[in-house]
């Protein structure tokens, strides 16, 4: 008789009574994960009282690495390895505050059989906000089971009481009442639009550039082919190394060139001439050849979205991919000729951009673009980080950021408003310049796409860009990030709860309209094209049809 040698499996532990089981996602960069953990040790010593309070124990699924000095799950292999310590029918908190990787966790949280409850610690120095709704999409497009909340020191009334909701139920409900369902499109010019551009994508179809997908762990920000393509949309897949040695091809005055086209326009750029501190003038000429690079390669291939990853690799040969992105996205901006100069690429054009390759981002882009374009407004896009917000003379302020890849036209004063500030070393070794300034106060139509249940949907309301003080500005830049473009925003009928509870993604779509009714019309043609194509929309607080 034949004999084998069997693989050996380990054998999972037993739960222990009270006992929730903690881990942490953390970043892939090192020098990420050391600043951040200080403020990961609070929040989970201040959940653990509040466990305590509750009669349960908080037990580390994994111990601090003396050689590294903290305790993030730092990879998809150690997060598979941390899960085999972990019983399978246990409680589990996954604890974010920080920006996390959140494919570090998911293997180990799609086959968990237990009760599954996200956290972060609401404050602005860390992105742990940010962190978490990435979590929350990605399980919600995985289809598994999870509660979620936050806090800005878990001791507040609302918090303990959901936290003793998980602890007897294994479940958290959170109030929804402000999503509704979009139901029967009323008749009209802008329903009208928004299924003939439905129509027309379906029919001629749209390709967005792909440079290397699935971004700093965001598996909810990939979108399969399946999804995409019923509503006319397919992906070229590139390669950053094809960036890279396209930014090589690029002359150094052509570069140059727009440089001065910016400074003309009255930009301003905080250099100095320590590369790694500081901003100089020869990181800013790559971001200017990566710009007219990604135009040359989205006209090489009729791309009508593109999207540049830059974490990971790009980052360790290059300096920022944001200054180009911002670029990319406003319709006024540097000429670039086509490679055999005859051309000049997109005149008088936005190239929809969607950072950090979020494909949800880049459906939301071209929809928006062709919507906006096509009532005569300005298609320029951001997609902001959710990142904090706080309570400002009566009503709850959101601080949306990102990276520095913001159009200057959503700035006040446009490029005369914008600066460019180095990016934090911590997360760009190799520097470059953001797109910093204040968002304008005006209308604006948010929005996410996103997948559950193997459907593709959209969230889509109101909100206003206001105008807050200097100094109340200031603070808020130092309590986050001070080089990034800020947006002071106030969601239309929609509570900081209710957001958190219901957003399925670290990132947020905005377009400006001129005016309130503007708007209405615009988020009313927007959703008629979604609805067009076949998605299934949500509309979120209050919205006028």
């Amino acid at each position: 008789m034949t004999t084998y040698t069997l693989p050996h499996v380990t054998e999972r532990p037993t739960a222990a009574p009270d006992t929730a089981y903690l881990i942490a996602s953390g970043d892939l960069r090192e020098s990420a994960n050391a600043v951040g953990w200080p403020i990961q040790e609070r929040l989970e010593a201040d959940l653990s009282a509040a466990f305590a309070d509750l009669g349960w124990q908080v037990e580390r699924a994994n111990p601090v690495d003396p050689s590294t000095g903290h305790g993030f799950i730092s990879s998809q292999r150690m997060g598979l390895e941390t899960f085999r310590s972990i019983p399978p029918e246990a409680p589990l908190v996954v604890a974010e505050a920080v920006w996390q990787y959140s494919h570090h966790v998911l293997a180990g949280l799609r086959t968990h059989r237990g009760p599954i409850l996200t956290v972060a610690n609401f404050v602005g120095e860390a992105p742990g906000l940010v962190g978490l709704l990435n979590l929350n999409a990605g399980l919600t497009k995985m289809g598994v089971p999870y509660s979620t909340l936050w806090s800005v020191d878990f001791t507040d009334a609302w918090f303990r009481e959901r936290l003793a909701a998980w602890v007897r139920t294994g479940r958290i409900e959170h109030d929804a009442s402000h999503v509704r369902e979009l139901g029967e499109l009323p008749a009209g010019a802008e329903t009208e639009l928004g299924r003939a551009l439905a129509h027309q994508m379906i029919t001629d179809k749209a390709i967005i550039g792909v440079f290397d997908e699935g971004c700093m762990g965001m598996y909810n920000a990939i979108i399969d082919d399946e999804l995409l393509n019923p509503i006319g949309i397919f992906k070229e897949r590139l390669s950053q190394s094809a960036l890279w040695a396209e930014m090589q091809r690029v002359p150094d005055g052509e570069a140059d060139a727009v440089g001065e086209w910016l400074r003309a326009r009255g930009m301003r750029f905080r250099t100095g001439t320590d590369e790694a501190s500081e901003l100089t003038e020869d990181q800013l000429r790559w971001q200017y050849k990566m710009y007219v690079a990604a135009l040359r390669i989205s006209d090489a291939f009729g791309l009508d979205a593109v999207g540049i990853q830059y974490q990971q690799g790009l980052k360790d040969l290059s300096p920022a991919s944001d200054l180009a992105e911002g670029l990319l996205n406003n319709v006024e901006r540097p000429p670039v000729r086509s490679a055999d100069g005859t051309r000049v690429l997109w005149e008088g054009q936005a190239l929809p951009h969607f950072n950090e390759v979020d494909e949800g981002v880049a459906v939301d882009a071209l929809v928006t673009n062709r919507v906006w374009t096509s009532m005569g407004l300005d298609p320029a896009t951001t997609l902001h980080d959710v990142r904090w917000g706080e309570e400002y003379e009566g009503r709850f302020v959101w601080v949306y950021e990102i990276s520095g890849s913001v159009p200057p036209s959503h700035l006040v004063g446009g490029y005369a408003g914008a600066e460019g500030w180095r990016q934090n070393p911590m997360y760009f070794p190799l520097g470059g310049s953001t797109i910093r300034g204040v968002s304008k106060p005006g209308e604006l139509v948010w929005s996410r796409v996103f997948v559950e249940a193997g459907t593709l949907h959209l969230d889509l309301g109101r909100a206003s860009a206001v105008e807050l003080p200097e100094e109340e500005t200031e603070r808020r830049w130092q309590a986050t990030n001070p080089e990034w473009p800020i947006m002071h925003t106030v969601l239309h009928g929609v509570t900081r709860d209710q957001f958190m509870a219901r957003h399925k993604a670290n990132h947020v779509q905005v377009a400006y309209a001129p005016d309130a009714e503007t708007a209405d019309r615009a988020l009313a043609a927007k959703a008629a094209m979604f609805h067009g194509l076949g998605v299934r929309v949500h509309l979120c607080g209050d919205v006028q049809l």
